[in-house]
């Protein structure tokens, strides 16, 4: 009998190995998260802002801002490495360069803007400023306080900085007029509160810009008459009363009226308010001359920043 035939050997079956990665956070990674946080922040400080601004009062914003900004003169005096650990020089420096024979001038390197409108050099003090600016609202609020005739007053009178100086408005309300009803006559009331103005204003040197402003009320109808030739009429009865009262002519640059084209509440040209007569005090220039621009340019400059 024939021999059996061996069977081949069995073929083993291949291994598989199989890896399975996990990957955390999905197949986005975890970037979201960090633009999400900015976002969360950045919402975070606007909201802030809006509460600052809704919660505080005009003194209060400027203490915020003097914060963050460099106008306190310790800070102007000691920024920018001046005095510190390493020495160095202010902002505010003069260039001290060799050989500068005076090339680089003295223009300091950033204008920051005071708290309440118009570029200021950096060199000059924001707190002499401010300083000045609150002595003279309340050697007007304390001469009118001294009579009762005109101690309620005090609301007509708005004093704020301009870029050129100081600028005083006197406004109506509906409780009281500088003059009578589309006339160039002062008020009884007007010539005490002008009075005052010219007590507070004949120990000044500084030239006076007068702008005479109206409402948009319209004319009635036959009346030949306008707001512009209103607004000018009142400007130089202003002047008048000033000069009346102590005030140098001299002191005088320029008289204008503007009539309604500049509202002091813009969405409502009808106000009241709007009539009134802003007094500019310009620095920086003597009585009959100085080293500013022209009367023209510096009233144009002066009223078209300070506000409205």
């Amino acid at each position: 009998m024939a021999e059996a035939k061996p069977k081949p050997a069995a073929i083993p079956a291949p291994i598989i190995v199989k890896k399975v990665t996990i990957v955390e956070g999905g197949h986005h990674g975890g970037a979201w998260k960090v633009a999400y946080a900015d976002f969360v922040t950045a919402m975070m400080a606007f909201f802030l802002l809006l509460w600052l601004l809704g919660a505080t009062e005009e003194k209060q914003r400027k203490g915020i801002a003097d914060y963050f900004t460099p106008t306190l003169v310790k800070l102007r005096e000691e920024s920018v490495g001046a005095d510190g650990l390493l020495g160095g020089s202010s902002i505010t420096d003069v260039d001290n360069y060799p050989n500068r024979q005076g090339q680089t001038g003295t223009q300091t390197l950033t204008i920051p803007r005071g708290a309440e409108g118009g570029p200021k050099e950096a060199g000059r003090g924001e707190a002499s400023d401010v300083d000045e600016l609150k002595a003279l609202r309340e050697k007007i609020e304390d001469k009118l306080a001294q009579s009762k005739q005109t101690s309620h007053l005090a609301r007509q009178v708005r004093v704020m900085r301009a870029p050129d100086g100081i600028r005083i408005d006197l406004m109506d309300d509906a409780d009281f007029s500088m003059f009578e009803l589309g006339t160039t006559i002062l008020t009884r009331e007007a010539r005490a509160l002008l009075g005052i103005m010219s007590e507070t204003l004949k120990t000044e040197r500084a030239p006076l810009i007068l702008r005479g402003h109206t409402d948009s009320l319209p004319w009635r109808g036959g009346v030949r008459a306008n707001n512009w030739s209103l607004s000018t009429g009142r400007a130089e009865a202003t002047r008048q009363a000033l000069v009346l009262g102590g005030v140098a002519q001299t002191r005088f640059a320029r008289i204008e009226g503007v009539a309604e084209t500049e509202p002091l509440i813009a969405d409502n040209p009808a106000d009241p308010r709007n009539r009134r007569i802003s007094l500019l005090l310009l620095e920086g220039r003597g009585v009959g001359g100085g080293d500013r621009a022209p009367a023209a340019t510096t009233a144009k400059t002066a009223f078209a920043k300070a506000g409205r």
